[in-house]
């Protein structure tokens, strides 16, 4: 047989049973943890509904390489991550909470239902974190699973210190208070509503939808946004300005003084900051 008698391809016969078009379930199925929008200013979000890193049960979870390919297909530019989550991997949790970190762009953050474990700590990573009133937010100890002796199991107490101590500094650095304060809420595995989450420093806001309140509140927590925009602006870590807004706002008088009467009568306490050789800010927060 030579090249010029070898057969030909058969020729494809049109089958109206069979379509070479991929079903939207398909990509649906194949990652069912993370949903990258388009790359449109319209819709620039991911969805984290799912544990956080993989799940060798059913093949899918929220890894940091899943979002660090969502965050490149999306590239600079303002994101929103939708977050309903049991937790899950400490590690991954970790690296998303870098990654959102890093980015290059304000990134919000919206927990529609739970934020538990490490879902919580990439919570943290917003610039802006929204909560539904009906959400909920849970912190706690890492957890590992542990075999071996009574020496064993104290060396794998001690090995898990640090994991909590980092958890605990995260904490610590979005809501302005003590570490130790952190570490204790982990200790007791504390689960934090909506409206706790924002009076506790969790969260900035609850949902757009929920924020039904008029009056002091709303116009309070838009105060200390704008307090920490201009705390950050003089070049104050966000740790620091959040926990000086915190001591201010669990103070009952006005050290600083106000010059012109007590704010207090008005309902406000006034902030004085003297951040040298930068200049003197002055800011008031209604109570």
């Amino acid at each position: 047989m030579t090249i010029k008698t070898l057969p030909g391809v058969p020729e494809g016969r049109p089958c109206a049973a069979v379509s070479s078009q991929i079903q939207p379930r398909a990509l649906d199925r194949w990652e069912a943890g993370v949903r990258a929008a388009s790359e449109t200013e319209a819709d620039r979000s991911i969805s984290i509904y799912d544990v956080i890193g993989y799940d060798y049960w059913t093949g899918e979870g929220v890894t940091a390489k899943r979002i660090a390919a969502s965050l490149r297909g999306m590239g600079k530019g303002p994101v929103t991550v939708n977050i309903n989550s049991p937790g899950g991997d400490m590690f991954e949790g970790l690296a998303i909470y870098n990654l959102l970190r890093e980015h290059e762009g304000e990134v919000t953050v919206k927990v529609l239902g739970l934020a538990a474990s490490a879902a919580s700590v990439i919570a943290m990573a917003g610039d802006t974190v929204q909560i539904a009133r009906a959400g909920f937010l849970m912190i706690h100890n890492a957890w590992v699973v542990a075999v071996g002796n009574r020496h064993d199991l104290a060396d794998v107490a001690a090995t898990l210190k640090p994991f909590d101590d980092a958890m605990a500094s995260i904490y610590a650095a979005r809501t302005g208070a003590e570490q130790k304060a952190m570490s204790k809420l982990m200790d007791a595995e504390t689960w934090i509503g909506g409206a706790s989450a924002v009076e506790d420093g969790f969260a900035d806001e609850l949902l757009a939808s929920d924020q039904v309140e008029k009056g002091a509140s709303k116009e309070s927590a838009s105060a200390v946004r704008r307090v920490e925009a201009g705390l950050r602006a003089t070049g104050m870590p966000k740790s620091e300005a959040m926990r000086l807004i915190s001591e201010i706002k669990s103070s009952r008088g006005d050290p600083a003084g106000s010059g012109g009467g007590d704010p207090t009568d008005k309902g406000q306490k006034a902030i004085r900051v003297q951040a040298d050789p930068l200049p003197r800010l002055s800011f008031n927060l209604p109570q």
